[in-house]
């Protein structure tokens, strides 16, 4: 792939640990106002239905407000744990206060960081709230390995929108025909890109079953045999 100059990553779910460092989060806020449930057992809602929340919330069907509540209200509710909307509301702010403090990656992130920044120019573009993602990524240390950062409220839009990669192909001054996109999302980040008109590679670190014509990677260090 001699041709790539820029390489487009998403953040969570790819290169930061997003379930480890929220099961972290949700331990210090439910340790803090004493919220008497089964991490795990709360986690086992929790997760699905903020990927429910996350697929609403790209196809404009909920606003923001409405995924930080929604997800944990009915995660509570099926566990029928009795809590009042307002510590909902607490639960959530601190939630992500405490969300980008943790900083646990990927295994072999800063490897292939490390590998692919004298060769390629790096970049993010992800659907996460700026000021969330910023601290995820200046307290895991990876900031300085990406030259640009395109989140949706920059752009107005989410992934897949061919917007979001229109706006972040010109703030890092790329081409399609020179960039690639890495995520882990088929809809969002793989099948995003291709439409638009981007290569792509799909971080597919779960081993979940996807089209024979789609690049892949299980572990990130794999990306070498690809750039």
């Amino acid at each position: 792939m001699k041709q790539i100059t820029d390489i487009f990553f998403d953040l969570d779910h790819t290169l930061w640990d997003f379930e480890k460092n929220s099961a972290l989060a949700f331990e210090s806020v439910f340790k803090k106002h004493q919220i008497r449930v089964d991490l795990n057992e709360f986690l086992l809602y929790y997760i699905p239905l903020n990927k429910k929340y996350w697929e609403l919330y790209r196809q404009e069907k909920v606003t923001q407000i409405e995924l930080r509540h929604g997800r944990l209200k009915d995660a509570f509710d099926l566990l029928k744990y009795e809590i009042d909307s307002t510590l909902i509301q607490t639960l959530s702010e601190e939630y992500i206060f405490f969300l980008p403090q943790f900083n646990h990656l990927f295994e072999g992130t800063i490897e292939v960081l490390e590998y692919l920044q004298p060769k390629y120019k790096l970049h993010i573009i992800t659907n996460g709230f700026q000021e969330v993602q910023d601290g995820k990524m200046k307290n895991s240390g990876i900031t300085r390995y990406f030259q640009t950062v395109t989140n949706s409220e920059m752009a107005g839009v989410k992934k897949p929108n061919p917007k979001i990669f229109e706006y972040a192909l010109n703030a890092a001054n790329a081409s399609k025909e020179s960039s690639i996109m890495i995520g882990d999302c088929i809809d969002a980040d793989v099948n995003g890109a291709l439409e638009f008109g981007i290569d792509a590679i799909h971080f597919n670190e779960s081993k979940i079953e996807i089209p024979s014509h789609i690049k892949q990677v299980n572990s990130l260090i794999e990306l070498k045999k690809y750039l």
